[in-house]
């Protein structure tokens, strides 16, 4: 199989964010937000490098208040990879943080409304390089803007566009252009609707996720089907899969999905049957062992951009097929399974012996990879 499926991308300005760059053809990045007091900044360091170890590419850290703002100083000298700084109603935080030395702003149309406000944090971000997302989210958009829409899909689309391009105005009245733009409702709907708007008004980075998604599953569903839709059409150039959940699993789901529409290399994809009665083996533990081992390893290959696909199947109608598509494969039967590698049968191995197997041939694959990676 290919190494990238050529999905459309939508052509958009290159926007860098520290040494990291949004947009213009760049790789979508993996982005979620720290669920820490930002004053403790030992554990919102902690949580950020736990995010980075997943794979996380960007972070972003509210500062509600003066003693927030001004510890991401310490926050930032510490993460090791790019801090956005989450800004609501006071734009006198923003002009902290920028003190502090983030890498990105993030602000709210809906709750910070004054142009001379704007426009001081704008010119103080244009003189230090860093970068403004217009964070526009269905909860917030100012009542009287509000009001000119009907209360629908497209006419909450509509409003989530506008609050976004009255920002975005003031901020090209000003030659500031390092701008990303986001439009989060809550609903699946809406969400497609304003992204697919404002897609057509202007050329720069898109920030793509449902907010307020909610508890997994549901809100990984919701997140799939929003944020996959989109990419799908091309729109997207970072995402967040908001959970009411440990941030980690955001960035885990972040990567799945894009590796699912094949818009990121790295980690291992692992296809593994549904089962059924034809099953002879406990397919269901033997799954779960083998996704538990791998964690770490995919997580290093995911870093490193090497991309594996290994498949465990249970039976001996699709078995044979997937497993030999498969870098790595185990095609199950009774009291035991036969193992694949590149398509080539290795051995029958033992049903006790199965997870042992498999996973040191996805180990010795993995090897491999990295070695040609660094050649």
């Amino acid at each position: 199989m290919p190494a990238a499926f050529p999905l459309p991308r939508r052509r958009t300005r290159a926007v860098c964010v520290g040494p990291l760059t949004i947009g213009g053809g760049a790789p979508i990045t993996v982005q979620s937000m720290t669920k820490t007091p930002t004053t403790d900044v030992k554990a919102t360091t902690a949580q950020i490098r736990a995010l980075a170890a997943a794979g996380c590419d960007l972070v972003r850290v509210a500062a509600p208040d003066t003693r927030s703002a001004k510890a991401l100083g310490a926050i930032v000298r510490e993460s090791p990879i790019s801090v956005a700084a989450d800004i609501h109603f006071n734009h006198r935080l923003a002009l902290i943080a920028l003190e502090q030395g983030v890498h990105k702003l993030r602000l709210n149309p809906g709750n910070l409304k004054k142009p001379e406000h704007i426009r001081a944090v704008a010119e103080e971000a244009k003189a230090r390089g860093v970068p403004i997302r217009v964070g526009v989210n269905n909860g917030s958009i100012d009542p009287d803007l509000r009001a000119k829409f009907p209360f629908t899909h497209d006419g909450n689309a509509r409003a989530l566009v506008e609050s976004a391009l009255g920002h975005v105005r003031l901020l090209e009245e000003l030659a500031f252009t390092d701008i990303v733009v986001s439009l989060k409702a809550s609903d699946v709907i809406t969400t497609v609707l304003a992204y697919r708007l404002m897609a057509g008004t202007r050329p720069y980075p898109l920030h793509v996720g449902v907010t307020e998604a909610g508890l997994p599953p549901e809100g990984l569903i919701k997140s799939a089907a929003g944020i996959g839709q989109l990419l799908g059409e091309g729109i997207g150039d970072t995402i967040r899969v908001s959970l009411t959940a440990d941030p980690v699993e955001e960035v885990e789901a972040g990567w799945r999905l894009l590796r699912a529409l094949e818009l990121r290399e790295g980690g291992i994809t692992l296809t593994a049957c549904p089962t059924c009665a034809r099953c002879d083996i406990d397919f269901d533990s033997l799954i779960r062992q083998v996704k538990a081992r791998l964690k770490n390893l995919d997580r290093q290959l995911r870093a490193a951009g090497c991309s594996l696909r290994a498949a465990v199947m249970g039976c001996e109608v699709n078995g044979p097929g997937e497993a030999r598509d498969a870098d790595v494969g185990l095609a199950a039967g009774r009291h035991g399974g036969m193992l694949f590698r590149g398509g080539q049968v290795l051995r029958k191995v033992t049903e006790a012996e199965i997870v042992d197997a498999f996973v040191c041939e996805v180990e010795q694959a993995a090897r491999a990879c990295l070695d040609a990676k660094q050649d």
